[in-house]
């Protein structure tokens, strides 16, 4: 039988009697696709004391809840990785989240997303096989992947797309949206360029396009250089519309900045793009991040996602 939720009852002796016996407070259940970070998703986890589990079929969850309610468990908080590793039984998973809902167990759902170029990237990395297409291509392997993890995407409570961004940022945006905290005086700022050419950034909160900006790529002795050159600011300069927006976005960030504070938000991420994420992109978001780094109620994270394109 069913208690309150996070509390789990059984029914024990010849009177039928119920007699609570466990309370699992919170069971996180990871899953998502390979490479995009689950691995480093249940250390953050673990690193909080969790207990964890990678790689279990769905149904091997049911299992387990069942270990952790009985007497003696001790088990508070437990996080899971399933997916598709699972083959044939990942199909499961749905049922046992809806079976999890119906006992009344309280559970979260992290989905990890990135898109294809990162897979694909971190597979070249690490030289691995794709669990669905062990002997061809990883690009065959992700668009199966894809299709197996539709329905669970939709139902997830949380979806972090991890395309352009490092471990450290990836454990700090899971911490900040899963993990018990005092209440929040800092803001996780990440300030990113890219280019507009290769797509916006998915995760963006807040874009900025800076395509009215003079463009050094139309420079020849500019093109082959990046936005961390000064010579490239400079010649971004020209005609006062540079340092106008800064008069305008510094009010603007002094004004949203403690509103998201007050507001509970844990991270906020601004984009900010030009043609390719080159030159007038990397070179405001190296200035907006130096001047940002002197407020106290702030941490500013920085990620160039294309300025390792070559010029065309």
């Amino acid at each position: 039988m069913t208690g309150a939720p996070g509390t789990i009852t059984g029914v024990t002796g010849s009177d039928d009697a119920p007699v609570t016996t466990s309370s699992l407070e919170d069971l996180v259940v990871i899953t998502g696709f390979s490479g995009a970070g689950k691995s480093t998703a249940m250390n953050v986890f673990e690193d909080d004391g969790y207990f964890c589990v990678d790689n279990l079929p769905p149904e091997m969850i049911r299992g387990l809840v069942d270990l952790f309610v009985h007497e003696g468990a001790k088990v508070r908080r437990a996080a899971v990785v399933s997916d598709v590793r699972a083959r044939d039984l990942f199909e499961a998973l749905g049922g046992v989240l809806d079976d999890l809902d119906a006992r009344g167990l309280t559970h979260r759902v992290l989905f990890l997303d990135a898109d294809e170029q990162t897979l694909l990237g971190r597979y070249k990395e690490t030289r691995r096989r794709h669990p669905l297409s062990p002997t061809g291509s990883v690009a065959h392997g992700i668009a199966l992947e894809r299709d197996a993890l539709e329905t669970i995407k939709a139902r997830a409570d949380f979806v972090l797309d991890t395309s352009g961004i490092g471990a450290a940022t990836l454990r700090r945006r899971i911490a900040d949206e899963f993990l018990p905290r005092q209440a929040r005086t800092k803001l996780a700022l990440t300030l990113s360029s890219f280019g507009h050419k290769h797509g916006l950034p998915r995760d963006a909160d807040i874009v900025f396009d800076m395509r009215f900006l003079p463009n050094p790529h139309w420079e020849a002795d500019l093109r082959s250089l990046t936005g961390f050159d000064p010579r490239v600011v400079e010649y971004m300069s020209r005609g006062g519309k540079l340092e106008a927006f800064y008069e305008r976005l510094e009010p603007l960030l002094d004004f949203l900045i403690p509103e998201y504070i007050a507001e509970g938000k844990a991270h906020l991420a601004v984009a900010v793009g030009c043609t390719g994420g080159r030159h007038r992109s990397v070179a405001i978001v190296e200035a907006m991040a130096k001047r940002l780094r002197a407020r106290d109620d702030v941490e500013v994270d920085v990620v160039h996602r294309d300025v390792g394109h070559s010029p065309r």
